[in-house]
C-alpha cells in the first residue's frame, strides 16, 4: 500500500502549485485535515465547471474521475454536486481552480 498525504498537506501543496504556475486556485471547504476526501472544481469562467474526484484505476494508480461528466456542466449543476457530497461527507475538502483551458494541474490522469 502507498503511503498517503494527509489531507491539509496536499491540499496546500496543490493550491501553491496551482498559484505559482499563475493558476488562480482557492479553499472552498476545509475538510478533516487528517484524512478528508478532495473535491476539485474546475470554475472554466464562462458559467461552466467541471467537478473532479480522486479514484483509483485498475492497477492500483490513482487517477481522478470526472465527476459530472466527460463535458463542462453548467457552474450551478457543479455547486449542487459538491453541496450534495459536502451533505454526506463533512469531511470532505472542496478546492475551486479558476481555469479557461480546463487544466487541473495535476500529475496524475483524469479520467
Amino acid at each position: 500500500m502507498t503511503p498517503r498525504l494527509k489531507a491539509h498537506i496536499w491540499v496546500a501543496a496543490y493550491i501553491r502549485r496551482c498559484n505559482d504556475a499563475g493558476v488562480p486556485a482557492m479553499l472552498r471547504h476545509r475538510g478533516d485535515a487528517q484524512a478528508g476526501s478532495v473535491l476539485i472544481k474546475l470554475n472554466r469562467l464562462d458559467g461552466t465547471a467541471c467537478v473532479l474526484s480522486p479514484s483509483f484505476g485498475m492497477a492500483g494508480e490513482r487517477l481522478w474521475l470526472k465527476a459530472t461528466g466527460a463535458a463542462p456542466v453548467p457552474e450551478a449543476n457543479a455547486d449542487a454536486y459538491i453541496a450534495k457530497r459536502r451533505a454526506r461527507d463533512p469531511d470532505l475538502w472542496v478546492v475551486e481552480v479558476e481555469t479557461r483551458e480546463g487544466n487541473a494541474m495535476l500529475d496524475e490522469p483524469v479520467v
